[in-house]
């Protein structure tokens, strides 16, 4: 009797002048997890539903592209890959970033690499929220788009549900990232392995950074979500997430629960961490300084709950992975 596995559809964006080697790259990075996977026979891996989205000459993403044809069904992410030449105003048309933004208010994860992050920017979702680009337009992005915290010496910052990587070749980086959330960091690092590219460990020994459930169709939750995403869940409570979502409060706990699998301050938690372990591998602060940017007060409750979600100290954690 075959298997009944779910399928998870990744839609990867063509644009004018994007880079085709990244397109089809993801593509059969993809197609080997998808591979990996099924050697396991196990039906808790789903099967990743590869689609192409070339922009017609209105602005408008249509599939082009389906490794596995069926019926319509909500993108889990859209990956935007890079060009090889400098960004223009042609590439980002009103009607692509409107449909980029309907995309990320379903649900769907964003991942933007070099130029791409440059169109996640044009669009505002990146609006007080951290991102890398390329460095050879750090200093122009960081003009241009103020509102968002532009960190350039990181190779990939993974928020959640907005993802941007730096170099041109990034592109391998952010889609293992994906392969680690939705089929684990054994299939990742196996795939990386086979393809014979590098891929960072601390997601796979420390448990995946941090990815919520984003598309179980709670709009209410999902903005809440969105806004946690981009306060870092700090001096946040019920009572004002609640509020947020315009619910009563033990309504909310019920709802929040049912659609993200966990509680309210269980998932701050697991936010909290997410943003500290990028901290402990990409800056020189102090432990004490990392906890109190990230929401907590007391060091001693960060470091309790940092090992209880990573299975690492800070300072051990920063030792092993810290760039």
């Amino acid at each position: 009797m075959a298997l009944q596995r779910s399928t998870v559809e990744l839609g990867v964006l063509i644009y004018q002048g994007a880079q085709l080697a990244a397109v089809h790259g993801l593509t059969d990075l993809f197609g080997v997890a998808n591979r990996i996977a099924a050697e396991h026979a196990s039906a808790q891996l789903p099967l990743l539903r590869i689609s192409h989205w070339q922009v017609d000459a209105a602005g408008t993403p249509a599939r082009v592209f389906d490794s596995d044809p069926g019926p319509e069904q909500p993108l889990m992410a859209v990956l935007v890959p890079p060009s090889i030449g400098e960004f223009t105003e042609q590439q980002a048309p009103p009607a692509l970033l409107e449909w980029i933004r309907r995309q990320h208010a379903a649900g769907t994860v964003l991942g933007g690499v070099c130029v791409g992050s440059i169109m996640l920017a044009r669009s505002g979702l990146l609006d007080g929220r951290s991102a890398t680009t390329h460095w050879s337009s750090a200093q122009s992005f960081a003009a241009r788009y103020p509102a968002v915290r532009l960190e350039a010496n990181k190779p990939i910052v993974d928020d959640g549900d907005l993802i941007t990587s730096a170099g041109l070749m990034a592109w391998s980086e952010l889609g293992l990232r994906l392969v680690d959330r939705l089929m684990g960091p054994s299939i990742a690092a196996d795939t990386a392995r086979f393809l014979v590219i590098e891929h960072s460990d601390s997601a796979s020994q420390c448990g995946s950074n941090f990815a919520p459930i984003l598309g179980h169709g709670d709009g209410s939750i999902l903005k809440v979500q969105h806004w946690l995403q981009a306060n870092g869940a700090v001096e946040v409570s019920v009572a004002v997430m609640a509020h947020k979502a315009g619910l009563e409060e033990r309504t909310f706990l019920r709802r929040f629960r049912n659609a993200t699998g966990l509680k309210p301050t269980e998932y701050c938690q697991h936010l909290r961490v997410g943003k500290a372990r990028q901290m402990l591998e990409f800056t020189n602060g102090t432990i004490d300084h990392i906890a109190w940017t990230v929401g907590y007060q007391d060091p001693s409750a960060f470091r309790a709950t940092f090992k209880k979600i990573t299975g690492l100290t800070p300072s051990d954690y920063r030792s092993r992975f810290g760039v």
